[in-house]
């Protein structure tokens, strides 16, 4: 059971320096409370109280908060309106799906003459024939019923015929009455029943503690807790404060063995790139971000509005060819960019001011064609015709030399480069060193040549 303590009051109180004793409103919903206490001696100036979203099934403790004008009860298990005619300047009730069943309730609030706004959708009195007449006609200062607005006509209506209409309402009571003291009568039954499942299953789960393993019991434990939550779900009951109740404990219990456990609800990851490669638009740290195009820098620049007073180390940016990804504190930003850019010459800045982050990303020139470089193939050389009447000439040379230009093959594989070497070919295959073969070429063109060996050679 959750209590109202003074921690939980002046955690709510931080508007106002954490006091509580001249707080005006406070905001206890959502708290799984199941009493209201301690607000009407702690807070005696308060004027709004919002107590919605809870288990309360009892109006109470409120009688004192004298300048109370709003008082939000929805969502509870509240079953008769009590407890009220203290709050003298209560102006507007909210009890929008509770289980009040007892319609006559409504006369207690005759003493709150400032009541203006009255709201009792989802109860089961409102399926009462008769019932807006009979509240109509039983607050006189009210205006407003269910959201909608009493006119004068509707109030002169009311009170006509009202006698018949607190008879057929009493004995709709009575009716309900009895079906509720049915319902809590086969609750009682089912959670003597449940007990006793509860102390079978502890012995069973004994039996099984002794007679398997560790691992063993676990996945009974398991099956056994599938079973049972499987059971509970499908089982049909009615609408209750009994069930409501009923199905919170569920919950609490479940929770609490899942944190024994260790178990954790796994998070869905979540898609940056569908399976078909297509990036997308993410923006989880929900930040305003610009994305434009400076087309005299040739650029694509994104201005991603960062927290100002968040440090720079929880930030990471990945820039790709066709996307941004930046990750703050965990949370992915990712856009698409309108055209390709170049990463490795981008650039990402945050001002020191504003805070902001600025990624500058050059557009890619054009797309960059790979091709495969082939090896040159020397050009062919032609081989130098020998003069006729030459010693040096032979019968495969003649031949050679009537059979025209002769291409020469080369082996790219084994050569890489032009052998230099090789350049001039020499005329005989054991010939000497390529500066006596010319001196001797030249002897046979001019006649006149003397070889003197004291000159040196040519260069």
């Amino acid at each position: 059971m959750v209590y109202i303590t003074e921690d939980m009051v002046r955690r709510r109180a931080e508007h106002n320096e954490c006091e509580i004793f001249s707080l005006e409103e406070v905001s206890l919903h959502q708290q799984d409370i199941e009493r209201i206490q301690h607000i009407e001696r702690w807070c005696r100036d308060l004027r709004i109280l919002y107590l919605q979203n809870n288990l309360i099934p009892r109006i109470e403790n409120v009688g004192r908060l004298k300048k109370l004008e709003y008082l939000n009860l929805a969502l509870n298990n509240i079953e008769v309106i009590e407890n009220l005619e203290g709050c003298e300047s209560l102006q507007k009730l909210d009890l929008t799906v509770n289980f009040v069943g007892r319609l006559s309730s409504v006369q207690s609030l005759k003493a709150n003459v400032h009541l203006r706004e009255l709201f009792l959708v989802g109860n089961p009195c409102t399926e009462f024939h008769g019932y807006r007449q009979y509240v109509v006609a039983s607050l006189p200062q009210l205006q407003y019923l269910d959201g909608t607005e009493i006119s004068r006509s509707e109030r002169i209506r009311s009170l006509q015929g009202l006698e018949e209409v607190k008879r057929r309402v009493q004995q709709q009571e009575e009716e309900y009455m009895r079906r509720r003291q049915k319902e809590r009568e086969e609750q009682n039954q089912m959670d003597q029943q449940n007990q006793v499942d509860q102390l079978n299953l502890t012995d069973q789960q004994n039996q099984v503690d002794q007679l398997n393993q560790m691992d063993q019991q676990n996945q009974v434990d398991q099956q056994n807790r599938m079973d049972q939550e499987a059971e509970f779900w499908q089982t049909p009951c009615s609408f209750t404060p009994e069930s409501r109740l009923e199905v919170h404990r569920f919950m609490q219990e479940k929770k609490k063995t899942r944190q024994r456990d260790g178990e954790k609800t796994p998070k869905t990851p979540r898609t940056l790139i569908t399976a078909d490669g297509r990036v997308l638009n993410v923006n989880q740290p929900k930040l305003d971000f610009l994305l434009t195009e400076d087309d005299d820098n040739n650029s694509i620049i994104l201005d991603l509005a960062v927290f100002r007073h968040m440090d720079t180390s929880l930030i990471e940016v990945d820039v790709q060819p066709t996307y941004a990804r930046v990750s703050v504190k965990g949370k992915i930003f990712q856009v698409v960019l309108p055209a390709e850019v170049k990463p490795d010459s981008s650039t990402a800045q945050r001002s020191q001011t504003t805070g902001h982050l600025v990624l500058t990303m050059p557009r890619a020139e054009g797309e960059i064609n790979v091709t495969t470089r082939t090896k040159a193939v020397p050009r062919p050389l032609r081989m130098p015709q020998n003069q006729p009447g030459s010693s040096s000439d032979s019968p495969e040379d003649d031949k050679r030399r009537t059979a025209g230009p002769e291409k020469l093959e080369v082996d790219p594989s084994r050569r890489t480069s032009v052998d230099l070497a090789n350049i001039v070919p020499r005329r005989v295959a054991n010939a000497g060193p390529l500066e006596t073969q010319s001196q001797t070429s030249l002897s046979g063109v001019c006649g006149g040549f003397e070889d003197d060996p004291d000159v040196p050679p040519l260069i």
